[in-house]
C-alpha cells in the first residue's frame, strides 16, 4: 500500500469503524449481511474509497465482499471491464458501455485504473482477445476520447455523414472504416444530430436499420449496441434490467451492474422509465426475483429499506 494511500484514524474514524465491522461480518459472509448491507449501501463513493484504504490499512488485505460496490467507479469499471475481456468469449456489451456511456473524462480514469491494477493497457486487452471487425470497433471506442461539448458541427455535415451512413447500411457494408469513424470519434451532441437527420431523410432509425431483416449477425448487435448506448442510455439501461430480471438466479451479472454502476448518477431515472415501459417498478421485481443478502443489497441501492 503506497504511502499517499494512508489515510488518518484520527481524521477518518468512521471509515476505520466500518472497516472493522466489515472485517468482523466478512469473516463469516452469513453472520452479519445486514451491517454489510447497512454499511455499504449507505456510503457515497469517497466514504467507500476511505472504508476500502482503512481496511488495506488495518488487515494489510483488499475487501474481497461486495467489492464492486466499494471501489471508486473508475476502479469498479476496469475489473468490469477485465471481467468481460477474459471470457471465453469476450462480452462486447460490458466494453461498448462503459466507453460510450462514461464521459471522456471518466473513461480516461478508467483507462488508467486498468492499467495500474492489471498493468497492461485496456487498449491493449481488448484488442489481444478480440479479432477482426469487433476489434476495430472496440480498440476504437475504448481508445476514444470526444469532444463532451453541446456545439454541433454545420447541418451540411451532419447530412453527409447520415447519408455515409445510409449508404453503408444499404450495402450492407457494415464494417466501413467510415462507420467506424463516425461512432468512435465523433461527439454525442453530433451523433445525435447525425441519426436525426438520418431519420427525417430515410424516415427510419439507424437502429432499426443496423438490425435488418435478416437475423444480425454479432457485429451489427455490437453497432446496435453502440448506438444506443451513445444515444439514449436511460432507454438502453432500462432494457438491460428488463432482459435480466428474467434470468435472475441464472446470469445475475446485468443487473447488478446497472444497479451497481448508475446508483449514485441517474438510477432513479432509470427506475421511471423502467416503471414506465413496464408498469412494475424495478423494485418490485427485484424484491420477487431475489432472495437472501443479494436481494438485501440490491434494494437498499435502490432506495428501498429492508
Amino acid at each position: 500500500m503506497a504511502a499517499s494511500d494512508l489515510i488518518s484514524q484520527e481524521h477518518y474514524p468512521q471509515a476505520f469503524e466500518d472497516a472493522e465491522a466489515l472485517r468482523k461480518a466478512c469473516q463469516g459472509w452469513g453472520t452479519d449481511e445486514k451491517a454489510i448491507i447497512s454499511i455499504l449501501g449507505h456510503r457515497n463513493a469517497e466514504q467507500r474509497k476511505q472504508i476500502r484504504l482503512a481496511y488495506q490499512q488495518l488487515y494489510q488485505e483488499d475487501l474481497k465482499a461486495v467489492y464492486r460496490w466499494i471501489l471508486d467507479p473508475a476502479d469498479r469499471d476496469a475489473v468490469l471491464a477485465h471481467v468481460a475481456i477474459k471470457k471465453s468469449d469476450v462480452d462486447s456489451t460490458v466494453i461498448i458501455e462503459i466507453s460510450c456511456i462514461r464521459s471522456p473524462d471518466e473513461l480516461l480514469e478508467v483507462r488508467k485504473a486498468y492499467q495500474n491494477r492489471y498493468k497492461h493497457s485496456l487498449e491493449e486487452d481488448v484488442a489481444a482477445h478480440t479479432k477482426g471487425d469487433l476489434r476495430k470497433l472496440l480498440v476504437g471506442l475504448v481508445s476514444s476520447y470526444r469532444y463532451d461539448g453541446e456545439e454541433i458541427d454545420n447541418r451540411k455535415l451532419g447530412h453527409s455523414e447520415a447519408e455515409i451512413l445510409h449508404e453503408a447500411i444499404k450495402e450492407k457494408a457494415f464494417n466501413s472504416d467510415e462507420v467506424i469513424r463516425i461512432l468512435t470519434t465523433r461527439s454525442k451532441a453530433q451523433l445525435n444530430a447525425i441519426f436525426n437527420r438520418y431519420r427525417e431523410e430515410h424516415a427510419t432509425s439507424i437502429t432499426k436499420n443496423l438490425l435488418g431483416d435478416s437475423p444480425p449477425n454479432d457485429f451489427q448487435k455490437a453497432l446496435h449496441t453502440t448506438v444506443r448506448c451513445l444515444t439514449d442510455p436511460h432507454k438502453y439501461f432500462a432494457k438491460i434490467l428488463r432482459d435480466g430480471v428474467k434470468k435472475l438466479g441464472t446470469d445475475e451479472d446485468s443487473v447488478t451492474r446497472v444497479i451497481v454502476t448508475r446508483a449514485e448518477k441517474d438510477l432513479k431515472v432509470i427506475k421511471e422509465l423502467y416503471y414506465k415501459k413496464n408498469s412494475v417498478p424495478l423494485e418490485e421485481v427485484v424484491a420477487k426475483e431475489t432472495s437472501g443478502d443479494y436481494k438485501r443489497f440490491l434494494l437498499t441501492l435502490l432506495g428501498k429499506e429492508y
